[in-house]
């Protein structure tokens, strides 16, 4: 049975390329981002199957508009593919109030209520598959990353914790971690921190050599990983996370091993904190 695919970011990088994948196969897809011209380039000669919308994600009103489209189009969204998204890069101190706002406004904030947006007809459907594209930088944080980092991590913790609450319900909620890809990701998208501070000049000097050297030499294929989240989703079984490309494996293994590391050093001294005698905590990591 083709299904109904909602993609937001589909104008370029991980986007495009899964708009273009799922409309190869004969699905129907929603593209939305906020440049229209490439949307109707991709959706060109698949006739009604596919919608462009120019949207921007950070703007409700417009969210709540093209949902109402695509379910007035197509009568529901099988597949909610939150990839909108973009880059930051500075010391943590050089942001602005604004920037620090737009970065969650457009990588958490817009994701997040979208997915609750799209719940409400999949919990009456009781099938539905939400997509959340985060990072690896959104499992390790890297210095000059630190508000990119902050703003997959909080999609991190939203998008497990629903998985959870929705499975018995029959919703499918997937994380996709990648690594570096070619995506147009460390190109001139990417939010530079406004501010100026002389103590971490070298720390900017870095950033601004590493999205210089590997704009369009990394490792990651798109089009290969579109391909992997369309066999995700096809299975019969859906993981919290899906993680891509060599190099987001390597820095997971790393940062895992230097967290227990971190950790043990004061792990006694932390677990003598309880008072004697206390219930101990039932909570369970799923």
């Amino acid at each position: 049975m083709s299904k109904i695919w909602f993609i937001t970011g589909a104008s370029s990088g991980f986007g495009k390329a899964l708009a273009e994948a799922v409309l190869a196969r004969g699905d129907s897809a929603v593209l939305t981002a906020r440049r229209a011209a490439p949307l109707q380039e991709i959706a060109a000669g698949h006739g009604d199957r596919a919608l462009a919308l120019q949207l921007d994600v950070t703007d409700a009103a417009a969210r709540g508009r093209a949902l109402a489209q695509a379910t007035g189009q197509f009568g529901r969204i099988d597949v909610l593919a939150n990839i909108a998204g973009a880059g930051s890069y500075g010391a943590l101190e050089e942001f602005t109030p604004e920037q620090i706002r737009a970065q969650m406004e457009l990588n958490f904030f817009a994701a997040a209520e979208l997915s609750r947006a799209v719940l409400p007809q999949m919990r009456a459907r009781k099938s539905g598959h939400i997509l959340n594209l985060t990072s690896i930088a959104g499992l390790v944080a890297f210095p000059g990353s630190g508000l990119y980092n902050a703003s997959k991590f909080a999609l991190e913790g939203f998008t497990e914790a629903l998985h959870h609450e929705v499975k018995p319900l029959g919703i499918r909620v997937t994380l996709i971690e990648p690594g570096a890809f070619r995506t147009g990701f460390a190109g001139s998208a990417a939010m530079k921190a406004e501010g100026r501070i002389q103590d971490y000049a070298a720390l900017n000097a870095g950033m601004e050599d590493y999205y210089a050297t590997q704009d369009g030499q990394q490792m990651g294929d798109p089009v290969k990983a579109a391909q992997v989240i369309i066999d995700m989703v096809d299975g019969d079984t859906a993981p919290v996370r899906l993680m891509l490309g060599e190099d987001a494996y390597q820095l997971w293994e790393g940062a895992v091993a230097s967290r227990a590391r971190d950790l043990a050093t004061w792990r006694q001294r932390g677990e003598d904190t309880a008072i004697p005698g206390a219930l101990k905590n039932t909570a369970q990591a799923l």
